[in-house]
């Protein structure tokens, strides 16, 4: 008795892929960046002070300090001198009338004729302090202002670009069922 034998051959399915990379680039551009620069002032002030010479005490010692300031001193004086000239008028007058005083009263009185005001003095008084120094140190102001930088920077976009490569899916070998039936075994 011969029995059939049945044969099963089966094929699998392949799929193919053929692929080839794509292309990709990127580029980050610098960024925008402006810069402002602020300078820096200085400012130096100097108030010049230095040594300062007060003579007047001694052109008032010697009789040739401000005219103001000496007429004043005589028109202070005037009293006390008149006073003192009519004093000196009555004692010269005294002694012409002294009868009795021997010698020439014309000639003693003549005599210092030249010496008509000796108290009339209107020096101010001589010192070897009449002269004032007074130092005054200079004064020196620095003033800064300080500077800087202003920055403004921009950050640009990168620019990307990217190129698909080719992408092939296809059947290399299509799914196959083959079944035989063998009667003659």
């Amino acid at each position: 008795m011969n029995i059939p034998q049945i044969q099963i051959r089966q094929e699998y399915g392949r799929i193919a892929i053929n692929a080839d990379n794509g292309t990709q680039e990127i580029e980050q551009p610098r960024p925008t960046m402006e810069m402002q620069q602020r300078s820096a002032k200085q400012t130096i002030t100097r108030n010049r002070r230095g040594l300062e010479i007060d003579q007047e005490r001694a052109w008032d010692a010697l009789a040739l300090g401000n005219n103001l300031k000496v007429m004043s001193k005589i028109y202070s004086m005037g009293k006390d001198i008149a006073l003192k000239g009519i004093a000196r008028r009555i004692s010269e007058g005294k002694q012409l009338g002294d009868l009795t005083r021997g010698g020439n009263a014309i000639a003693d009185i003549s005599k210092d004729w030249r010496e008509r005001f000796p108290e009339f003095d209107f020096r101010g008084p001589a010192s070897s302090l009449n002269v004032d120094l007074s130092y005054t140190q200079d004064e020196l102001n620095i003033d800064v202002e300080r500077g800087g930088v202003d920055i403004d920077v921009q950050v640009n976009r990168p620019v990307h670009r990217y190129e698909r490569g080719k992408l092939d899916i296809y059947m290399q070998q299509w799914p196959s069922i083959n079944i035989t039936v063998d009667l003659t075994a």
